[in-house]
């Protein structure tokens, strides 16, 4: 039986490629967006393109109230396409970027920080455990900032910060089940995060290259295979951890 993964956020950037690549080891995927229907649907189309199994979801992982009903339409998509009641892998994708100082930091910014990539992922899990098969995995994206600092990502980096610890609680709570639960870090990474910025600035991308021990910035493929690897029965003992993704950022 072919394993499936949910992927939080994956119409664009390592969401997508993430997707993209479990599909290419062989896993059956089911994407979620929030507002880019029309990409979300070709990333499905080219994971079926692969001869796999795919499906896009709307969801908002900054709107707890909506996660019940998320719910109850996965256990439909799941019982519709592949006549299941559960998944395997959930990882926890889906985010923004919104760089100031903490003097600048405004209690709105905060606020959809700590909802989106803290609260959304605490209780997207716990509304979606229900339906996470036995023996699964569990991925929270972090960051590389949590390790080191940059100017402009303090209130960025202590809401991923409440992440990792999550995760090494998740893993005690859920080792009964067999699931394990890890948390991957990447590093500087090109992709339209914070409007491009690594991308699209080559300072900014010449100084995120300087910190790093290989020369460069990350690219999606640096990271989406690494997360389907991670989703592999090779890695079945991996567990509670946090796996930075950087490169050998300030190290």
């Amino acid at each position: 039986m072919n394993k499936i993964a949910l992927v939080t956020g994956a119409s664009r950037g390592l969401g997508r490629n993430t997707a993209l690549h479990i599909a290419k080891k062989g896993g059956d995927v089911v994407i979620t967006y929030q507002s880019r229907a029309q990409e979300a649907e070709a990333v499905v189309g080219q994971i079926r393109a692969m001869g796999r199994q795919a499906l896009a979801l709307r969801l908002d992982v900054g709107n707890m109230d909506g996660f019940a009903d998320f719910a109850d339409l996965l256990r439909a998509s799941l019982r519709d396409t592949w006549g299941r009641d559960s998944f395997d892998h959930l990882v926890n994708n889906a985010g923004h970027g919104d760089m100031a100082a903490i003097a600048d930091t405004t209690r709105a910014q905060f606020d959809r920080l700590v909802d989106v990539h803290f609260k959304g992922v605490f209780f997207l899990t716990q509304a979606l455990l229900p339906l996470l098969a036995d023996g699964g995995r569990i991925v929270n994206m972090s960051s590389g900032l949590t390790r080191v600092s940059f100017p402009g990502f303090g209130a960025y980096a202590a809401v991923k910060g409440a992440v990792e610890v999550l995760s090494v609680y998740l893993a005690k709570e859920l080792g009964s089940r067999g699931i394990a639960v890890n948390t991957v870090a990447p590093g500087a990474i090109e992709t339209d995060f914070l409007g491009g910025a690594v991308r699209d600035t080559p300072d900014l991308n010449g100084v995120f290259a300087g910190m790093t021990a290989l020369g460069r910035v990350g690219v999606p493929d640096d990271i989406g295979p690494m997360i389907a690897s991670l989703l592999g029965e090779e890695n079945r003992w991996i567990n509670g951890q946090r796996i930075e993704v950087s490169g050998g950022q300030v190290i």
